[in-house]
């Protein structure tokens, strides 16, 4: 019974010896004496009693983040590490204890308050000199202490901004753009708006597209409109940011394909898939050069085209487009022939027939240039159709239609003169295109006299 006795003596002793360590640790925290603290306890936390409980962390947390926060150390290396060690002293704290009970405590709270606060204007300073990757490893941090000190209270703001738009602007700046959505999705669902603060919405549109969560993209940009209604950014469609964000004509060409994926009838990007063809297969660029694929671009060219026409009915842009490159195709294949005949005309003796090879390639090349202009034929008749309708409901043109308009009848009346040349020897054909050639110069004749209406008819 003795023994017993004597046994529990010592333990109480022993426990009695390790609770004073601690208040006599943190009675030296009350003073700010924190480098006596650091040897006291850098000699305690050898003991495996101290060692083992939950509130040894807790107490090196203040201690280490005391040290961390001096004038004479923060924003050095030696800072830093009293930073680490002391964040990674609160991190085996959380893990000991759930509760973080002793977070709260008077004293123990400033150790993670000086954490906060250190991670906080370490990070602020290197946000300051543009170190954007460290301060993003230490305003990280600060949100995560941030968080904590949020959920024991310790904080009472409803939401930290100035630390998350911080972390959000050195993350995004570091091409850590996963954590900067994160950082700056935060301060979008909580609706914080003001100078400054429109960036951040339009970081989540354009991420929310980048990475083809369209769902986001519509709640972000609803955001962006309701909190900032004067800015034009967020007046723009997924077809706007898909090809905003793509750099070079492949690149632009998927984006379009994966907006068409699941919105195959979608004007604009049918309308758009096929400009940016149009642009590489008729490019005016000094040495531009048809890709390999040029056949298969121009099918998709046209099946765009028309699938815009389709969707915007009122709309004869598309038609237009058409009908123009298969003019430019014409035009190159004209340029052709003319320079084989002149050829010809050089390598053939006065009196004399031309070659079989000479005359067999000049009625190929007639051939071609009149499937070229075929293929423009219809597009443009239904151009000049809408023209037409849109003069009799509005009694006029703008300057630009009536152009267009011309053009159009302009080429449809080459075509029928072309079809006539064509039809020697073939008297109904020769009626026919005579009579259709006079109906386009008779009705181009008469477009000077359509009134011409300002823009905004």
């Amino acid at each position: 019974m003795k023994k017993v006795i004597l046994f529990s003596a010592i333990c109480l002793a022993a426990f009695s010896a390790t609770s004073q360590k601690y208040s006599d640790i943190k009675n030296l925290l009350i003073l700010n004496q924190f480098e006596k603290a650091k040897t006291d306890f850098d000699k305690a936390i050898t003991n495996a009693k101290f060692a083992g409980n939950a509130e040894a962390y807790i107490l090196k947390t203040a201690v280490y983040a005391g040290l961390a926060s001096a004038d004479a150390v923060k924003n050095t290396p030696d800072g830093a590490k009293y930073a680490d060690e002391a964040a990674a002293a609160f991190k085996k704290y959380r893990e000991m204890d759930a509760t973080m009970a002793l977070a709260t405590d008077p004293i123990y709270q400033n150790g993670p308050i000086k954490l906060y606060s250190t991670f906080y204007s370490s990070g602020y300073e290197d946000y300051s000199n543009n170190k954007w990757q460290s301060g993003y490893e230490k305003l990280k941090n600060a949100v995560e202490m941030s968080d904590i000190l949020l959920g024991l209270k310790v904080l009472t703001v409803p939401i930290d901004t100035n630390v998350l738009i911080l972390a959000g602007i050195t993350a995004e700046k570091s091409n850590n753009r996963d954590d900067a959505a994160k950082f700056y999705g935060r301060l979008a669902e909580a609706k914080i708006t003001g100078e400054g603060f429109e960036s951040i919405y339009r970081f989540m549109v354009s991420y929310a597209v980048e990475k083809k969560d369209m769902a986001s993209f519509e709640k972000y940009k609803k955001l962006g409109i309701e909190l900032f209604p004067q800015s034009d950014f967020f007046t723009y469609d997924k077809v706007d940011f898909a090809v905003g964000l793509a750099e070079g004509f492949e690149n632009k060409r998927k984006a379009l394909d994966e907006v068409l994926t699941t919105d195959p009838t979608n004007y604009k990007a049918n309308q758009i898939m096929g400009e940016i063809i149009y642009d590489t297969l008729n490019s005016d660029k000094e040495g531009a050069v048809l890709p390999a694929n040029a056949a298969e671009l121009e099918k998709i060219m046209v099946s765009s085209f028309l699938k815009a026409a389709t969707a915007k009915p009122e709309s004869e842009i598309s038609y237009l487009y058409i009908g123009d490159h298969f003019i430019n195709k014409a035009a190159k294949i004209n340029n052709a022939r003319s320079a084989h005949i002149a050829d010809m005309k050089t390598r053939t003796k006065p009196g004399t027939m031309a070659s079989k090879e000479d005359v067999a390639k000049r009625d190929l090349l007639d051939s071609q240039y009149g499937e070229e202009l075929e293929k423009a034929k219809e597009p443009y008749e239904k151009a000049t159709a809408m023209f037409a309708a849109r003069v009799k409901e509005n009694n006029g043109l703008e300057i630009r239609d009536k152009e267009q308009y011309k053009k159009a009848i302009n080429y449809l009346s080459e075509i029928a003169m072309f079809k006539r040349i064509q039809s020697k020897g073939k008297p109904a054909d020769i009626t026919k295109y005579t009579a259709e050639e006079k109906k386009w110069n008779d009705l181009y004749d008469t477009i000077n006299a359509i009134p011409t209406l300002k823009k905004d008819h």
